[in-house]
């Protein structure tokens, strides 16, 4: 979903123009005239504003207070202030008051770009920070899951509804799905929250010190028990164990489990008396316990035991419609990470993911996709960033794609064909000279490239060239693949001559 910007300005022609560059920018737009109306429309939309451009000279009421008032709503909205006035004072008045950024006006689109992208890329950040803050303190929700679709939804209510008691529960589903998430989504919305959160890969433990690790031991218990260890069910007393890959647990320590379960207690290696325990147990498993206990692999009581409430999460490839939405997250998450200015995704992508099984779930998307962001090689995800998936799905890639020839999906697109990135580390497209205004960017759309120089000769070849360049990577929002195909060149070729013109286009540093 592209992002949505506040514009505030008591100038309607200044609104407009910056609209345009929105617009052509992939950006949503809402215009206000005043600090008021401004402050009433964010009262019932600030979930929806991701960033605010603020005029600071306005009648009635100021730029900067417009920003003092923010202050206590404590919106986390990145505001860009515009004003005519480049003095320091004013900067640092505007910097102290809350502002992210400072354009003075008229400001170029390309500086417009810079400045909005740069307060996109932080609060992505920050975002990203919060997340996993949340995560490691055992305070995730169920708010901070992409789980959109109408088997998520169940899942989702049952975690829910699970959270709010302290049942044994037992999540199952493919290897990938998901499932650790999910526990700790059950945590973060109990009244466990905040409290330690231990995960224990039971498949990872070398069998003759599961029971050490599970349940500790007391100093020279055994040869090398050089020390009391506590044990992971003590390291969780008040919180929660998370048993992941429960299926591999050995049959011995299956017994141990079943009776610290049923008596609220442990008994460490070594120890002379039990120890008491209070823990929120959830298991994992992507095997059928209910057949490994018939067959005899699995105690059949333990799994009566911790299938008291079963949550059950279906694979990727049964909700491919939140595939959109995983894509751009974690689009976002790795351009971020790498360094990369992606602005959107080709169609393309969506329709050949759609295409493909995806057995490893999520956690195999999330690694295609960070593959993919690091092969990517301009400001578009294409179906060439993605070789394997492809060649799986029989997608042909020597072709360059053609977004605007797609762009009747029903994923929603920008004017030039693309899926616009939401909060992202994402460059907004549109190359124009340093100072260049508004007006000129509006009036360049439709410009013809002279043949003349002022004195009324031919101008040289390259010249000419180099305009045409400028103007269709203008025209088509930095997306080199179409300004490659439009121009009748390789990329490789149009990436050179870029360099020879000394442009500045993101994304161009690897030639193909």
């Amino acid at each position: 979903m592209s992002n949505s910007v506040l514009i505030i300005d008591d100038d309607p022609t200044q609104r407009r123009l910056i609209e345009g560059v929105l617009d052509k920018n992939g950006f949503r737009s809402e215009q206000v005239s005043g600090g008021h109306e401004a402050l009433e429309y964010l009262v019932q939309n600030a979930d929806k504003t991701d960033i605010i451009l603020l005029d600071l000279n306005m009648p009635g009421m100021s730029g900067l207070e417009v920003l003092e008032a923010l202050r206590p709503l404590e919106y986390a909205i990145p505001v860009i202030v515009l004003t005519g006035q480049a003095g320091v004072e004013t900067v640092v008045t505007a910097m102290r008051a809350g502002a992210t950024d400072f354009v003075v006006k008229p400001a170029s689109p390309e500086r417009l770009t810079v400045s909005i992208q740069n307060a996109l890329q932080m609060r992505q950040l920050s975002g990203e920070v919060s997340r996993l803050k949340r995560k490691q303190s055992g305070a995730l929700t169920f708010s901070d899951l992409i789980a959109t679709s109408a088997p998520m939804r169940q899942v989702i209510r049952l975690g829910e509804r699970a959270a709010q008691s302290h049942i044994p529960i037992l999540i199952e589903g493919e290897s990938g799905v998901g499932k650790e998430i999910i526990a700790r989504a059950i945590q973060g919305s109990s009244d466990r929250a905040g409290r330690p959160f231990v995960t224990v890969n039971c498949g990872a433990i070398p069998q003759n010190l599961v029971e050490s690790i599970l349940f500790g031991h007391e100093k020279g218990s055994f040869t090398g028990a050089a020390g009391r260890h506590a044990g992971k069910f003590a390291e969780a007393d008040g919180g929660t164990l998370f048993l992941d890959e429960i299926g591999e647990l050995p049959l011995d320590m299956q017994v141990k489990l079943l009776r610290a379960l049923q008596e609220g207690e442990i008994d460490p290696v070594g120890s002379k008396k039990p120890v008491k325990i209070d823990i929120r147990l959830i298991s994992a498993t992507n095997r059928n316990l209910l057949e490994m206990a018939q067959s005899g692999k699995f105690r059949e009581d333990l799994y009566y035991r911790l299938n008291v409430f079963p949550v059950w999460i279906p694979p990727l490839r049964d909700r491919l419609e939140e595939l959109p939405e995983l894509l751009e997250f974690f689009v976002t998450r790795f351009a971020t990470e790498e360094g990369k200015r992606i602005r959107g995704i080709d169609p393309a992508v969506i329709k050949m993911l759609e295409q493909y099984s995806w057995p490893g779930n999520i956690r195999q998307l999330e690694n295609s996709i960070f593959r993919a962001i690091v092969l990517c090689d301009s400001d578009i995800i294409c179906p060439e960033d993605f070789p394997q998936i492809a060649a799986l799905t029989g997608t042909d890639i020597s072709a360059q794609s053609a977004p605007a020839a797609i762009a009747s999906a029903a994923t929603p697109v920008d004017a030039s064909g693309i899926i616009p990135l939401g909060i992202q580390d994402g460059y907004l497209g549109g190359h124009e000279a340093a100072g260049q205004s508004s007006v000129a960017l509006a009036e360049s759309l439709r410009e013809e490239i002279a043949s003349f120089d002022a004195e009324g000769h031919m101008r040289k070849l390259e010249e000419v060239e180099g305009d045409m360049i400028r103007q269709a990577i203008d025209h088509y929002s930095g997306q080199m693949s179409e300004v490659a195909r439009r121009l009748g060149i390789g990329r490789s070729t149009l990436y050179r001559k870029v360099r020879e013109l000394g442009l500045d286009v993101r994304g161009n540093g690897t030639d193909d």
